[in-house]
């Protein structure tokens, strides 16, 4: 599953005690609060990819905040509280059922699976294919298999009745009319909790993708969309990668209500940091690295605008989204803010669960556009200039501590003739793989980048020349085990790789240097290995 059960256990008893709390004593806090807790809980399960509860939480979300009005009068009908009392009761039964079903240990999957490549590919991720050409999975499976993701294929009156959920189920719609095909994702968004539903060979004009996303569907392929799509589709949903947690600059002069904003934010996981005096903004946004920053428009001697239009004169900052509150609703001071550098504008008193949404909003989008800036597009990992400036980090670091580093060329070998022989489309599918592999099996404290082409840096703070090694090796060995499928031939590629280590060379660019060196080495030594630095 994609988080602790513990956790996911937590979070559904949250809910259930503050609905308790404003069930037996109704008030507009205590509404509130529930509020912001399912608000809170619907989002959790987004971010954890637990597609069918979230879909139901998300729902009952939806009827709860337009309730606000009648909870304020304390009018909420009788029949209505009925129905959300009913809805909450399934919906924290259905999270019961999912942890219970998918609770097994890791230990006791791979007791229970047998695989063919190697025991460190043991699958930790299920793909189901559904449908009635189980042939054309084949290529496909082999692939997914590589990276530890399990592929089964089941015809449409043989699904597991029980059966531990899958990550991801893929529909084979081809032949089905829409009314059949949206029945068949109906009953399967009934039958999996959290199982993501992807359409294939579906049509992709609006009414079409209308009715498979209103039915419960979250993906839906094209007709002919090829393999390679599909696969790197699986790969992305099946990533384990957590995001860091939500951090806000609170720019407010009164504590009390920078306080209750920072309860608000907490209650959606969001970190955040609050600045009282605004002179002081520069050195929080330094100190606290934000994502957003909450500027409150009257301040003592200094209003948001200004504050704002102070941070937009420090290039590091110029992107920063800023959300201003105030209590004048006036328009015209409202245009004229976000014209002078802000982003938004809530009016005091805010909804919470709208501040939160419209908070994780903006800090979706400036995490996304900051992702096209420091990523390559084709495997999603660390650009040129990005991991350069990683590496130049590692070893500030490094000679600060005392502590090694350890520095990777990698090359893939005779990538021209994968090029030449197969096409480009191929070469990079050869490239992705290598980024895939690399993301999986390094830790999260190692930075990796696409150095340029075929090249890439790998960055292993704290590491030994001798245990990168340890680990690349493992990496090539598994690399070189991959089966690339092309007009009914398959293929497989290597790489080589160089190791370079701090203290030994005691800057960014030597470490490079030597690392290239080592990498050279490798390739005259006859390929498909890793050499280090003597």
């Amino acid at each position: 599953m994609a988080c602790p059960p513990a956790e996911l256990k937590k979070k559904s008893d949250e809910l259930q005690l503050k609905w308790g709390s404003y069930d037996a004593l109704p008030s507009l806090e205590l509404f509130v609060e529930f509020a912001v807790c399912l608000s809170s809980l619907s989002e959790f399960l987004q971010g954890k990819g637990l597609s069918g509860l979230h879909q139901m939480s998300h729902c009952l979300e939806q009827q709860v905040l337009a309730l606000f009005d009648e909870a304020d009068k304390q009018r909420i009908p009788p029949e209505t509280l009925a129905s959300l009392r009913s809805q909450i009761e399934r919906l924290t039964e259905r999270i019961s059922q999912f942890i219970d079903s998918n609770s097994r240990s890791i230990a006791l999957r791979r007791t229970s699976h047998e695989t063919g490549i190697s025991s460190d590919l043991t699958p930790t991720q299920r793909v189901w294919f559904v449908g009635n050409k189980a042939g054309q999975w084949h290529a496909l499976m082999t692939q997914l298999e590589y990276f530890s993701i399990q592929a089964d294929v089941y015809p449409w009156q043989s699904i597991p009745v029980k059966a531990e959920e899958p990550t991801i189920v893929l529909l084979d719609t081809q032949g089905l009319s829409l009314e059949d095909a949206c029945e068949h994702i109906k009953i399967m968004r009934t039958r999996f909790a959290a199982s993501k539903l992807i359409a294939y060979e579906f049509p992709t004009d609006f009414n079409h993708l209308k009715a498979a996303l209103r039915a419960g569907c979250d993906f839906c392929f094209a007709v002919a969309t090829p393999q390679t799509v599909i696969l790197a589709k699986i790969i992305e949903l099946c990533s384990t990668v957590e995001e860091a947690p939500y951090r806000v600059l609170v720019v407010e002069d009164s504590l009390t209500a920078s306080k209750s904003i920072q309860r608000t934010l907490s209650q959606s996981g969001i970190e955040s940091l609050a600045v009282t005096n605004p002179s002081e903004v520069l050195i929080g946004l330094r100190s606290f690295q934000p994502d957003l920053i909450l500027m409150d428009m009257y301040m003592p001697d200094c209003t948001g605008v200004e504050a704002t239009r102070v941070i937009r004169q420090h290039a590091e900052f110029l992107s920063t989204p800023v959300i201003y509150l105030s209590g004048n609703g006036d328009m015209a001071l409202q245009v004229d803010a976000l014209r002078l550098g802000g982003d938004h504008f809530l009016t005091k008193p805010f909804n919470p669960v709208f501040l939160n949404a419209v908070v994780k909003s903006k800090i979706e989008r400036y995490r996304a556009l900051r992702r096209t800036m420091l990523n390559d597009g084709l495997t999603g990992l660390l650009n040129h200039r990005t991991v350069k400036e990683k590496l130049a980090a590692a070893v500030n670091a490094a000679c600060a501590s005392g502590q090694r580093l350890a520095v990777a060329m990698i090359d893939i070998d005779h990538f021209k003739t994968v090029n030449d022989q197969y096409g480009h489309p191929m070469g990079d599918q050869v490239i992705r793989s290598l980024a895939w592999l690399l993301k999986q099996r390094l830790r999260k404290t190692d930075f990796v980048g696409r150095y340029g082409g075929e090249e890439f840096l790998v960055i292993l703070p704290g590491s030994t020349a001798d245990q990168a090694f340890d680990v690349l090796d493992r990496i090539r060995r598994d690399f070189s085990l991959i089966k690339y499928s092309f007009k009914e031939r398959w293929f497989d590629t290597t790489f080589s790789a160089g190791v370079s280590e701090f203290p030994g060379t005691t800057s960014a660019e030597a470490l490079i240097k030597e690392a290239d060196e080592a990498l050279y080495d490798a390739k005259n030594g006859g390929r498909n290995c890793v050499i280090t630095c003597a």
